[in-house]
């Protein structure tokens, strides 16, 4: 998520456009800082936070992996409000369905999207103050004439700005899906105004913390991430404070929903006058007459509290400015700009040693000499770079082998899970190493080398499911063939999206955001991408391994564009 167009590896179209950008920007604060007049001064000083501001709107706009993201944010929103013909709805109230109307799909839709937005929005913006010092133009920015509070206000501006552009496109999402399924007309106040008062505060509140911890040393490591993951729980840990709240009244503690998902409920729980609905994939009584959501569910006091909830998230700042460390090296040291160490990283540092039994694979791969050699070739050295990895795949293929079948759907979650992030830097790694021009030069060139990557990827997945997918296989035929599949189309997924990106972070947190939701929705067959749920049928196997060919032909023409 902190990779930048200001990174020493990036290609040199979006250096020189970075160059250009902090010419202009460099140019503007020295002409604000001669003019004369107070407000020539003034009129040059909001012409620089235009410039400043901007420009970081821009440097992550134009990435690629944003683009990723967009795309597989509006496909998980679709994927959230099925089809009433399914037997499940976006919102049940005592057993009835609420009518897709523009309130209930522009409040269940801005809740859910604005909670794990306030997790993964952070992770977006965070990390660019880093990539300055990285890249060596912190000290640039350090010498120009621009303050602390104009400097650190620009990227917050251009952060939100970020947040705000991709909560328009989630909701510009949401109203294509209303113009199929929904009921009643399009009402684009009312989508405005839920998404501005539930995303609102959310984005202040992700991108305000975000700038806070780059500003400061100490949490611009993993101490930060772990404090903004408490800060993101407590979210939760709100709703606790609600469920003692009679209908109609409000709380102070509402203030601290910066997600708005408390808030949600609050109104509904204020409008319903009952405790017992749901949102989301939520199953409902067909006999039951559906019931409509009134089109103005903001009362003024509620809206003042989202208001107070973004002042009081805005507040973050204030320290920021305070604490900035301004790039100076005896504030910031260059080690916390290095790449952070993850915990599996630290427990492969642990078990380096086991990277020694390895080396038949390696020396059998030299043996064969071919494409197939080359594929085992890329496995070996996925072990070597995650020795740890050798450690879970032989305690899961033990508990595979001894657990019972009924058992074997959870273990599977587990599995899959740590898969996906073993193999999400397999086709970003030559990239990161800088070394793709040199692969690219070998028999078959990069297009060989799609191929085999590809392929390392599913038989990884092969080789950390492969006993369950073989028990299986004579008891629930349906549920392996569905974990077969869901790992050809994760693989093909993951190889294209690294090619494409550049970065194993686009596919990494799309996977697990999308298999959280899996474990959640488990009665929508669509979002049973493994099968582990038990609701997967021949419709969404087809489904999957249609996703499969699409993305691994997108990987292959990206792949022979990018090599011409």
């Amino acid at each position: 998520m902190r990779d930048s167009p200001l990174s020493m590896k990036t290609n040199a179209r979006i250096n020189g456009a970075t160059t250009d950008a902090t010419t202009s920007v460099l140019n503007s604060g020295l002409h604000a800082g001669s003019s004369a007049g107070k407000s020539q001064v003034f009129g040059q000083t909001l012409h620089l936070l235009q410039v400043l501001a901007m420009n970081e709107v821009r440097l992550r706009m134009r990435r690629l992996s944003t683009l990723l993201a967009v795309m597989a944010m509006v496909a998980i929103s679709w994927a959230m409000i099925v089809d009433p013909k399914t037997g499940s709805s976006l919102m049940a109230i005592n057993q009835s369905r609420v009518l897709y109307t523009s309130s209930a799909l522009a409040m269940g839709s801005a809740s859910l999207l604005s909670f794990i937005m306030a997790l993964i929005g952070f992770f977006l913006v965070r990390g660019r103050i880093v990539e300055d010092i990285r890249s060596g133009i912190g000290c640039v920015i350090a010498a120009t004439p621009v303050s602390n509070s104009l400097f650190l206000f620009s990227r917050w501006l251009g952060g939100v700005a970020y947040m705000l552009a991709l909560a328009l496109v989630a909701m510009c999402s949401i109203m294509v899906l209303h113009a199929l399924r929904g009921d009643g007309p399009i009402q684009l106040w009312v989508y405005l105004q839920t998404y501005l008062l539930v995303l609102g505060p959310m984005s202040v509140f992700a991108v305000s913390a975000a700038i806070l911890f780059d500003s400061v040393p100490l949490l611009m490591g993993k101490t930060g991430d772990f404090l903004y993951f408490i800060a993101w729980v407590f979210q939760v840990a709100i709703v606790s404070k609600i469920e003692e709240m009679s209908s109609g009244s409000l709380s102070l503690w509402l203030m601290f929903d910066f997600s708005g998902l408390v808030s949600t409920i609050v109104i509904l729980k204020t409008h319903l006058l009952t405790n017992n609905f749901s949102i989301g994939a939520s199953t409902f009584d067909p006999l039951l007459t559906p019931i409509t959501l009134p089109s103005n569910m903001w009362t003024i006091p509620m809206a003042m509290l989202r208001f107070g909830a973004t002042g009081l998230a805005l507040s973050l700042l204030l320290p920021a400015i305070v604490l900035f460390h301004r790039f100076s090296p005896d504030k910031v040291k260059q080690s916390h700009a290095r790449k952070r160490r993850s915990p599996l990283e630290i427990l492969n540092g642990w078990t380096r040693p086991l990277a020694k039994q390895v080396q038949p694979l390696l020396i059998w791969s030299a043996k064969l000499a071919n494409f197939f050699g080359q594929v085992v070739a890329d496995i070996a050295l996925t072990f070597v770079n995650a020795p740890f990895a050798i450690i879970v795949l032989v305690v899961f293929t033990v508990f595979a082998s001894l657990l019972k079948l009924n058992v074997l759907p959870g273990l599977t979650v587990f599995v899959v899970a740590f898969w996906g992030v073993l193999i999400s830097d397999v086709s970003t790694r030559d990239f990161q190493a800088a070394i793709e021009g040199m692969t690219a030069a070998v028999k078959g060139g990069a297009v060989r080398r799609y191929y085999r990557q590809l392929l390392a990827t599913m038989m990884l997945g092969f080789l950390f499911s492969g006993v369950i997918i073989f028990r299986l296989s004579f008891a629930s035929p349906l549920f392996a063939l569905a974990l077969a599949v869901g790992i050809m189309s994760v693989s093909a997924l993951a190889t294209s999206f690294g090619k494409i990106s550049n970065t194993s972070k686009t596919f990494m947190s799309l996977y697990l955001f999308t298999l959280y939701i899996s474990t959640q929705a488990n009665s929508v067959a669509e979002l049973d991408l493994f099968g582990f749920n038990g609701v997967a049928n021949i419709n969404t196997i087809v489904m999957y391994g249609t996703i499969a060919a699409v993305a691994a032909l997108i990987g292959y023409i990206h792949t022979l564009y990018k090599a011409k």
